[in-house]
């Protein structure tokens, strides 16, 4: 198939057209030429005034596969994930039985093996996700996993956290430390702040999390290793990651889209759809937060995405499970809040954190690339869900620009109304 891409802004850092508007043509999923004009005779598809970059990057999706099929199966969550304009999705060993051997490694790569975005699985960092002993780990990087950690689930232990990290040095593994100190947490459901309190809702501390990333990083300044903090919520874990940096600590850290967009104020309805983990913060820390987006202080956006089946969410919101999906909301939130070569950064750095091949754009190399535009609105309704699970928060939020496809394992895949 060709595909002649007319006028397109290329944003790629790594290449030597980053910030031109050309003429791109693709075929059977290779760059062919990329040039000031291209005349469109014999071209299967055409697309105008489009921006194109490296293929996008998710750095924590969950789907369900083997175990929990009813929320997403490996093939309709790739379906979205490609759709969504992401060429690369690390996926959470939340399943059951959970992936914590090559075996259950391998089971998700082979499954996936097919599709034009590529599966990277991360390995769960203790037997079982339970918290008590390492799982194999060294083994599960072999059979492909980019990344050790237990999904929503922080590292009681602290010597178990010194010495992952201390284990994973050898091999360059990569540590998921997910803050939450779960004592402090209690029975919260909610950010603790006036708008709970007003709806009667018992709060989550932001010292919650502020307390496991001070934790966390002193062990990493004291063990070395590699750490990767995934989706912060405060003003405080930024501070506190921006000053490890500066102390050359390799640390990485991520924020879901969901705690860009919203502010607790959306809670008002009680819709469950809203209940997260970390929880939607109140407007100062979510404004540190878009800050923090644009002057890099944090590495990557993640959708988190986390599809519910209905009985674990139409409940009463302290008895719902936390977690929304996002996948095909990432663009069109992240838009509204930086600019477009921000946004592509943001979408495509975690490749190089979890050492995932780049592909420059460039003449004569294969295509692993998201086309986009930021251009244009549109008011997020149930009906756009691709997602098997409906647990959205994003239902009635306004959307920025649109992801018009991917090109990536020699596959194109164009979305409809392009």
């Amino acid at each position: 198939m060709d595909i002649l891409l007319k006028s397109a802004k290329i944003i790629d850092e790594e290449s030597a057209y980053h910030g031109a508007v050309k003429d791109i043509l693709i075929s059977d999923g290779v760059i062919k030429q990329i040039s000031n004009h291209i005349a469109a005779e014999g071209v299967d598809k055409v697309l105008e005034n489009t921006c194109i970059s490296q293929g996008w990057t998710d750095s924590s999706v969950c789907f369900g596969e083997p175990g929990f099929e009813e929320r997403e199966t490996l093939e309709n969550g790739m379906l979205t994930a490609q759709r969504s304009g992401f060429t690369h999705v690390l996926v959470n060993p939340l399943t059951h039985p959970v992936a914590d051997n090559k075996q259950a490694v391998m089971y998700i790569k082979e499954k996936t093996k097919h599709f034009a975005t590529t599966a990277h699985p991360i390995g769960a960092l203790t037997v079982e996700s339970k918290g008590e002993f390492l799982a194999e780990l060294y083994d599960m990087q072999n059979g492909g996993a980019v990344a050790f950690g237990d999904y929503k689930k922080p590292i009681h232990n602290s010597n178990l956290l010194k010495i992952a990290l201390q284990y994973t040095q050898p091999f360059g593994g990569i540590v998921i430390s997910f803050p939450n100190d779960a004592k402090i947490m209690g029975k919260g459901v909610v950010n603790e702040h006036i708008e709970g309190t007003r709806l009667g809702l018992k709060g989550i501390p932001a010292l919650a999390e502020e307390l496991c990333v001070a934790r966390d990083l002193a062990i990493l300044e004291y063990a070395g290793g590699k750490l990767h903090i995934p989706t912060i919520s405060t003003a405080k874990s930024v501070a506190l990651i921006e000053e490890a940096k500066n102390k050359g600590l390799d640390v990485t850290c991520s924020v879901a889209i969901h705690n860009i967009q919203f502010t607790d104020e959306v809670l008002e309805g009680f819709d469950t759809n809203y209940k997260v983990l970390p929880p939607l913060r109140d407007t100062e820390n979510v404004k540190e937060l878009r800050d923090a987006l644009q002057r890099g202080a944090i590495d990557f956006v993640t959708s988190d995405h986390n599809p519910l089946d209905i009985e674990l969410k139409f409940k009463e919101f302290d008895l719902a499970s936390f977690g929304t999906i996002g996948l095909e909301n990432v663009w069109g939130v992240l838009s509204q809040y930086t600019t477009v070569e921000r946004a592509v950064t943001l979408l495509t750095s975690a490749r190089k954190r979890f050492g995932i091949p780049t592909a420059p754009i460039a003449e004569n190399t294969e295509a692993d690339v998201t086309i986009f535009t930021p251009e244009g609105e549109t008011v997020f309704t149930k009906e756009m869900i691709l997602s098997a699970s409906k647990n959205s928060a994003f239902i009635g939020a306004t959307m920025k620009g649109k992801v018009l496809g991917i090109i990536a394992h020699r596959q194109a895949i164009l979305n409809g109304g392009v």
